[in-house]
């Protein structure tokens, strides 16, 4: 055997198992038709694989999937739940739940990333909590969760000169997981600085983009949690047929008998495994000093409404209460969490995002809350009467005028912003 021969033995099936992986990376493949029950089963599991990719997004946004941006109120599906009432009553749209613990404005700004696109003239729902509003705004480490290089790299390739695009930029560069790749962190740096990205580094850019969307094509169904008999579940608790009066008798039934060891019509399990004596002792008055009025959120919040305008997409705004009980016991003030909620108003409407389910008010009425902060039973059947006249509405063009001013630091500590008259409510 002459050396040649010996040395493509040794070497040979190295430099083709190469080969092979650079044609998976960098061919652009579409490795999967997903089946409608894969993607009903994504749409409901609040997976952080699909929040940080675009592929099963992007396959179910082309389809009758409506993207329901929130935070942790979306695990609470008790049978008044979107994605049960959907489901149960075959609805023309199902929504797509995107949310989760500490995901706030910035978050959903980058996951957007990738599907603008699928959802340009599209409608969608988003879950705006006040409590986003605090004074440091997103936590680095929640936002870590759902962040991805390629959201980061999808951005950048598409960013335009801006004062959307600065701010972008800098509030990136604050995270860690933002900065933990050096190519992103320059590319970033000079966005910030209002430059240009050279023609090299874009190229380089997108080969990096064909290897991360193979990546996620490949890995973000993965590990994905099966919500699925929790939806199924649910939807078995409910009459055949939808009948406002029937369900909300069904929501306060739900609600008595599933809050029935505390005084704050808090759920059992919750209050079990969450609270219980010694936390609630230590919790009196804890939020007296919170404040929502003043937060670097209001600039992140605009970063979204300018994502959602540059797609022309039609937005339900939901602005829920907190437990009223919980609230008065723990001093949180609800002076200070109206004049936060006047300030998200006036933001949305002075643009021309008038579609808002202002429900701040709400938290004293029966079985509303699930728990100190999350919708639940009578919560959910109230979003409904606002979700299904809107889906039901033939999508019009809306005149954004979107105002940079909501940028300011200014605008993050205004205070004293008065009420803003909603447009009729369209709810029943």
């Amino acid at each position: 055997m002459n050396n040649k021969r010996k040395l493509w033995q040794i070497f040979g099936p190295v430099i083709c198992a190469f080969v092979l992986l650079g044609i998976l990376f960098l061919v652009p493949w579409h490795f999967s038709n997903r089946s409608d029950s894969a993607l009903f089963k994504a749409s409901v599991s609040r997976s952080n694989n699909v929040f940080k990719g675009q592929e099963i997004k992007k396959d179910a946004f082309e389809k009758e999937y409506v993207p329901f941006y929130g935070s942790s109120e979306l695990s609470r599906m008790d049978p008044m739940h979107p994605s049960v009432l959907a489901y149960k009553y075959k609805r023309s749209y199902k929504p797509f739940l995107l949310g989760g613990p500490g995901s706030q404005s910035l978050t959903h700004f980058f996951g957007m990333q990738g599907t603008t696109q699928e959802l340009t003239n599209k409608k969608a729902v988003m879950i705006i909590s006040p409590q986003w509003f605090t004074k440091e705004g997103q936590n680095p480490a929640a936002f870590s969760i759902y962040f991805s290089q390629l959201q980061a790299v999808d951005w950048i390739l598409n960013a335009k000169q801006s004062q959307a695009t600065r701010y972008a930029a800098k509030r990136l560069l604050t995270m860690p997981s933002g900065t933990a790749d050096a190519s992103t962190k320059s590319a970033l740096e000079t966005l910030a600085a209002g430059k240009e990205i050279s023609v090299e580094r874009r190229s380089l850019l997108k080969i990096r983009q064909r290897i991360l969307e193979n990546e996620d094509d490949l890995f973000s169904s993965l590990n994905m949690p099966n919500n699925v008999p929790q939806i199924q579940s649910g939807a078995h608790k409910l009459p055949g047929t939808y009948a406002y009066d029937n369900l909300r008798q069904i929501a306060l039934d739900q609600g008595a008998e599933h809050t029935t060891n505390n005084p704050f019509d808090i759920s059992n399990s919750f209050f079990t495994h969450r609270l219980g004596k010694k936390e609630v002792a230590r919790l009196k008055d804890s939020q007296r000093k919170f404040d929502y009025t003043k937060s670097p959120e209001y600039g992140d919040l605009e970063l979204v409404l300018n994502q959602f305008a540059s797609q022309h997409t039609n937005v339900l705004f939901i602005i829920p209460p907190v437990n009223s009980k919980w609230a008065n016991y723990t001093g949180l003030s609800e002076k200070m969490y109206q004049e936060a909620t006047n300030k998200i108003v006036k933001q949305l409407t002075s643009q021309g995002f008038t579609n808002i389910a202002n429900l701040s008010k709400d938290g004293g009425k029966k079985y509303f809350m699930e728990d100190t902060i999350h919708l639940g039973w009578n919560g959910w059947l109230t979003v409904d009467q606002y979700v299904q006249p809107f889906m039901k509405e033939k999508n019009q063009p809306i005149a954004y005028h979107l105002d940079n001013y909501y940028f300011s630091n200014e605008w993050a500590n205004k205070t004293d912003v008065g009420p803003t008259k909603i447009a009729a409510s369209k709810a029943r």
